[in-house]
């Protein structure tokens, strides 16, 4: 499954909690295809005022960091070169499409490739 965590000032996230889920899981169907749609997760988790920094400094304006895990296989078969930029530039379209173009250029896109075995559901060792 693709899980997206997406870590935001508070203030960017409220009110554009619906599009961004919306945004973020189109962004996963136009990299995987349709098949994804429904085990897109999202997490949307808001860093309250004061609470996020830059440099040492207070950064209640900083754009958003996310996190997405992804399946090793997905990015080690051939092309998964390719398929981690889709995914890296579809994500960041996403983000500055709802949240305003002036969060692109320092908005993270982190891939977290979780090897087969790593992973599990419900109690159990998943794929």
């Amino acid at each position: 499954m693709p899980h997206l965590t997406v870590r935001a000032p508070e203030a960017r996230l409220t009110g554009n909690e619906s599009a961004l889920i919306t945004a973020l899981t189109e962004a996963v169907v136009g990299v995987y295809g349709e098949w994804a749609r429904d085990i897109v997760v999202v997490h949307l988790d808001g860093v309250p005022r004061g609470r996020w920094g830059i440099g040492g400094k207070p950064a209640d304006d900083a754009a958003p960091s996310i996190t997405f895990g992804i399946r090793e296989a997905a990015l080690t078969r051939p092309g998964g070169s390719e398929t981690a930029a889709r995914l890296v530039a579809a994500v960041t379209d996403a983000v500055a499409d709802v949240l305003g173009e002036q969060v692109r250029s320092a908005t993270s896109v982190e891939l977290v490739a979780t090897a087969e075995g790593r992973s599990g559901l419900g109690g159990a060792i998943t794929g």
